[in-house]
């Protein structure tokens, strides 16, 4: 089960990702774009992802993934039950939408420092 913590420290660790508060949701931006935002009880995630996987993905795990709301169909977003997911699971997803909004040569370099990708926060990988 994710929880809020899991995932909160990516915010502000990926490279040019900042948390900022509107309207009382935390959200995780990359300059103007917002790739993840929590609802305001901190049990739902929508985070960035390809329109065109999005049906699939609800489809194949309906317990877990839900289609964005009707004004939200024309972003590249799905909504998550962040209960639902493990907490490495919920750092992939977070991982994967900021991937979406920063250059490639962002996520490469990612991938070269963190070749097993988010993983456990407590693990220290050096």
């Amino acid at each position: 089960m994710a929880v809020l913590e899991d995932v909160l420290p990516l915010g502000s660790e990926l490279e040019r990702s900042y948390p900022v508060y509107v309207r009382g949701r935390l959200k995780f931006r990359v300059k103007q774009i917002v790739y993840v935002a929590f609802s305001r009880d901190e049990a739902m995630m929508g985070f960035g992802f390809p329109k065109e996987e999005r049906e699939a993905l609800v489809e194949s795990e309906p317990h877990k993934f839900l289609m964005p709301s009707a004004s939200d169909m024309r972003f590249n977003w799905v909504e998550s039950n962040l209960a639902a997911l493990d907490p490495t699971e919920a750092r992939e997803l977070v991982v994967d939408a900021w991937r979406m909004v920063v250059p490639k040569k962002l996520s490469r370099a990612y991938d070269l420092l963190h070749p097993d990708g988010p993983g456990d926060p407590t693990v220290d990988i050096q």
